[in-house]
């Protein structure tokens, strides 16, 4: 376990406001935590919840209120200061440095040295990381090369850097958005061995189920202020997403039936560069919502980017509507009506410096263009009518789309693709760091599309949405399929002993 300090932490954020130019993000919220204490802290995006945290962390001041450490108000908190306090942050967006390996990043800017001439003491800064990579389980080591880790693992560099520190109060956001079933019971068991040394844990999440494995108390905001306060008695998956949304959400995995019907994509011993020597076979029917379950590794995404021609396949064939894609090409799959919503939605999916209008309307231009120049008012049109169709939260469509929540940002990108009728979606990780109320929208989303006869193949690590939306769901293992599951088989069990064998 690494080394936590001997003082307790007792923080109190009180009467907190932050107003920026035209909209107040927090408006007088107050917040409370102690040492050995694991607090959930809910809400939808734009919520205040990022807000709070940098507050906390140092990197705003407040317009108004106080924050109290230890007893003492902190007038003038910095990051350099927070971190002094032992304070630890692991943040939503990943930022690891790829050039260096796991340990240089672990250990960046608190580096141990040895000698008059200061050389990196390797040994002793490997022998500090290692015990925190085994305490969480990770499948690297110290030496790993970070360019070659997963999104996943990435998320848990993050928590090993966290952890480096002698932290006394650690701030998760969204720290399983990029993990398997498997990884997060990992990580919840770590909360837990954390929270028994005394330390203090916030944890921002929007999947539930893990704030009622873990929490002690649930503080909720809307619309950047309280929403409520629940103790570990209260804390109940219907009544967080009450005091969330102040709403029920009724059928939050809406199920509609609808008859499957004619075979769009079909895939046969499809062999892709992650996985050379195991071969996939696959069929997609339209008006049919099918899954791609595993853990991570199994080689779902590499198969979505093959299918979608950005990576080169080793072998097999793959049609649409019974013709063969020959080009192995992004082009051609979308000629061919295929689209992919990527899991990493901002590098991927994503030009963050555009505006909403200029990101929806980007694939559609050739349809758009009059005589070659771009008719800018069907541009304008076809944004509009994406933002009221799919009830994108923007302040105008000519905002950059790096200035919008998650959920909104996830919306674009599904509608820079519906604007161009697809006959086949593929979506990877597609409610990945989504509040509840945007996660219901997309679903509902999904079940239309079905309705209109759109195939729908959805990569997911979120079991509960695996088994509340799919109408089938193939299990992958080191890159094959171990079997299918028709809707009346999915069961968490039948899954993951697929997923393990």
């Amino acid at each position: 376990m690494p080394e936590v300090r001997d003082k307790p932490i007792s923080l109190e954020l009180s009467g907190i406001t932050k107003v920026y130019p035209g909209a107040i993000a927090l408006n007088k919220v107050s917040l409370s935590i102690r040492s050995g204490e694991v607090v959930g802290l809910i809400g939808e995006n734009g919520a205040g919840k990022s807000t709070l945290m940098k507050v906390l962390g140092g990197t705003i001041a407040p317009d108004e209120g106080r924050v109290v450490i230890d007893g003492e108000t902190v007038r003038s908190l910095t990051p350099a200061r927070a971190a002094g306090l032992g304070i630890a942050f692991v943040h939503q967006e990943l930022n690891p440095f790829s050039n260096l390996d796991v340990t240089a990043n672990v250990l960046l800017g608190r580096e141990m040295r040895r000698g008059v001439l200061g050389f990196l003491d390797r040994p002793s800064m490997e022998n500090k990381v290692g015990p925190i990579l085994k305490l969480l389980g990770t499948r690297f080591g110290p030496k790993d090369p970070v360019a070659e880790l997963s999104l996943a693992d990435q998320q848990l560099l993050e928590i090993a850097r966290a952890l480096s520190i002698n932290v006394r109060l650690l701030i998760l956001d969204e720290p399983t958005s990029s993990l398997t079933l498997s990884e997060t019971n990992r990580l919840l068991d770590v909360i837990r061995k954390l929270r028994a040394e005394g330390v203090a844990v916030l944890f921002i999440t929007h999947r539930l189920a893990e704030i009622v494995e873990v929490a002690d108390r649930v503080v909720a905001l809307r619309d950047g202020c309280n929403a409520g306060e629940l103790s570990r008695q209260e804390i109940s998956r219907d009544t967080m997403v009450r005091m969330m949304i102040g709403r029920d959400v009724n059928q939050f995995y809406e199920k509609s039936d609808h008859a499957p019907g004619r075979p769009v994509l079909d895939i046969k011993g499809l062999r892709t560069r992650a996985y050379p020597h195991q071969s996939v076979d696959l069929c997609l029917l339209a008006g049919e919502i099918s899954c791609l379950a595993g853990l991570v590794g199994a080689g779902r995404t590499e198969l979505a980017r093959a299918i979608f021609g950005i990576d080169p396949v080793e072998g097999g064939r793959i049609e649409m509507d019974g013709k063969p894609l020959r080009g192995n090409s992004v082009p051609e799959a979308i000629a061919a009506g295929i689209c992919l919503v990527p899991e990493d939605r901002k590098a991927e999916g994503l030009f963050l410096d555009f505006a909403v209008t200029e990101n929806i309307a980007m694939p559609s231009h050739a349809a758009l263009a009059r005589r070659g120049f771009v008719n800018h008012a069907a541009v304008t049109r076809l944004a509009e009518a994406s933002r009221q169709k799919l009830r994108i939260k923007a302040s105008g469509l000519n905002r950059a789309v790096a200035e919008l929540s998650g959920g909104n940002q996830q919306k674009v990108v599904l509608a820079k693709w519906l604007a161009m009728n697809p006959k086949l979606i593929i979506l990877d990780e597609p409610t990945r760091g989504i509040d509840v109320g945007a996660k219901a929208e997309v679903y509902h989303l999904m079940q239309e599309l079905a309705a209109q006869g759109v195939a729908l193949l959805m990569i997911s690590s979120d079991m509960e949405e695996v088994i509340g939306i799919s109408d089938r769901v193939a299990v992958m293992c080191r890159g094959k399929i171990n079997g299918i599951l028709d809707r009346g088989e999915l069961t968490e069990e039948n899954i993951l002993r697929l997923a393990v064998e």
